[in-house]
């Protein structure tokens, strides 16, 4: 089932109360104060109750090995099951992906935001590479796995960070403001063996949303760690060049009207376009 949002979050940004509260937070910097908090040993009853109210398979043992909230929610998992045939396109992390074209002037529409590409990355060169092509995003939930992977071999850019404030990116906050270019973020340019240049933004959200990247400028393999979120999850946004993949059939159907489908770390999502498999 589709994860709703949470009751806190639909607060905050559903009432008027709660956006008081929410630009109250923003302004004192309390995500301070929450970090401190998640990184201590205190947090483990915190961690415990997180468990269980998202689901997540593990076991009291294995959480026993977690000294705070912190070392839990930056654990490792195996990753044997990533799709390893280089016209296949994976996907970079655990989560709910949706698709959206990048049309004229390089821009997008979600939830009734519209999205300009050089807004996201700061860079209007860059962007209008894109038009024409498709944006892929990826939700990341709470009970997800927050470490994410290369989609291919290549080549990395340097790292973009671009600061901001971190508001929630579940779908109740999506429709009240244009998340993607106000929060934290952090973008690069891959240079794929399979799908051409490829940039990926990371995007941080409500309350504490640390990007924590590998160092850039260097080649990469596909399924290999690239970076993970750090005590919240977030979103992942992958652009590509128009005429560049092809979504599979089950996934589109998914997709259609604007729906959101179930994707895992690893897993096919879509495959080389036939003008990328002409030598």
């Amino acid at each position: 089932m589709k994860e709703k949002n949470d009751k806190s979050i639909c607060f905050l940004y559903g009432t008027v109360i709660g956006r008081c509260v929410l630009k109250l937070i923003q302004k004192l910097r309390a995500d301070r104060l929450i970090v401190r908090f998640l990184r201590s040993s205190r947090s483990r009853p915190f961690t415990a109750w997180y468990v269980r109210r998202h689901n997540i398979p593990i076991s009291r043992e294995e959480l026993r090995h977690y000294s705070s909230f912190r070392d839990f929610f930056v654990r490792k998992k195996d990753l044997s099951c990533v799709d390893v045939t280089p016209e296949h396109l994976i996907s970079p992390c655990d989560g709910w992906l949706s698709i959206y074209p990048i049309t004229e002037g390089s821009s997008f529409a979600i939830k009734g935001s519209h999205y300009r590409v050089e807004d996201l990355l700061e860079d209007p060169v860059l962007a209008k590479n894109y038009e024409g092509g498709k944006c892929l995003v990826f939700r990341l939930c709470a009970s997800d796995y927050h470490h994410y992977c290369y989609i291919d071999n290549g080549y990395q850019g340097e790292n973009h960070y671009i600061p901001g404030i971190l508001h929630s990116v579940q779908p109740v906050a999506c429709e009240a403001y244009p998340v993607f270019t106000l929060n934290r973020r952090c973008w690069c340019l891959m240079a794929t063996e399979n799908f051409g240049p490829v940039v990926q933004t990371e995007i941080g959200a409500l309350i504490v949303g640390k990007i924590a990247n590998m160092e850039g400028s260097s080649r990469f393999c596909r399924g290999l760690e690239k970076g993970h979120f750090e005590l919240a999850g977030s979103t992942i946004v992958l652009l590509f060049e128009p005429d560049r993949i092809r979504i599979l059939p089950e996934l589109r159907e998914q997709l259609r009207g604007g729906g959101e489908a179930r994707v895992e770390q690893g897993m096919w999502i879509a495959s080389r376009s036939e003008r990328e498999q002409i030598p």
